[in-house]
């Protein structure tokens, strides 16, 4: 009887050691499966976030391209518009030297003639007057008009006051010096005498 005890308590003792054997390698493979899911869970995690970083890097660059792409835009339109005021303006330095000489020419106008001579030298100067006057207008000179014309700070230039009672308050009364413009721009404003 104490041997079959024992051959049960023996075969109790493998049957124990074979179920804690299954259980240890259930454990060790159960380890295993879930170590290879963390290391693939990080492998993807891994994957995730160098694909997040490479699209963050990406915008970025994307953005770093349009902003440059925009500042070329803006200088090549700046230089559009630069080579364009330079045309349309190119005359602006040489007109601007030429309004003390028409200033000139017109004072030598207003000199009385009393002989022959002098009234052929006043002819010749006017004509050499109307053709560098025609001349200049030909590249978009303009006389500015001030006498009768409401006061414009931006193309009149007061230098004095005067009282005219038959005029407005802000009337141009008297033209002192001539203005000029070129096309759109004021080369020089016109000094007047504004009535108060």
């Amino acid at each position: 009887m104490r041997r079959i005890q024992v051959t049960e308590t023996t075969k109790n003792k493998d049957l124990v050691q074979e179920v804690q054997a299954e259980d240890a390698s259930t454990e060790v493979e159960g380890t295993e499966v879930k170590e290879e899911q963390e290391a693939t869970l990080t492998i993807e995690e891994q994957y995730e976030a160098k694909i997040a970083d490479l699209q963050a890097k990406l915008a970025d660059e994307e953005n770093r391209h349009l902003r440059l792409r925009a500042d070329f835009d803006n200088m090549r339109r700046r230089t559009q518009l630069d080579r364009e005021a330079a045309e349309k303006y190119r005359a602006q330095s040489l007109l601007s030297d030429l309004l003390p000489i028409l200033d000139n020419f017109e004072r030598a106008l207003q000199v009385e003639a009393t002989s022959e001579e002098t009234t052929s030298i006043v002819k010749g100067i006017e004509m050499v007057y109307r053709s560098l006057l025609e001349a200049a207008e030909k590249e978009g000179l303009q006389v500015i008009k001030a006498e009768g014309e409401q006061f414009d700070p931006n193309i009149h230039q007061a230098v004095m006051q005067e009282q005219d009672s038959e005029k407005e308050t802000g009337v141009v009364v008297r033209e002192l010096q001539k203005g000029y413009m070129l096309k759109d721009r004021v080369l020089r404003p016109t000094m007047v005498s504004v009535n108060e």
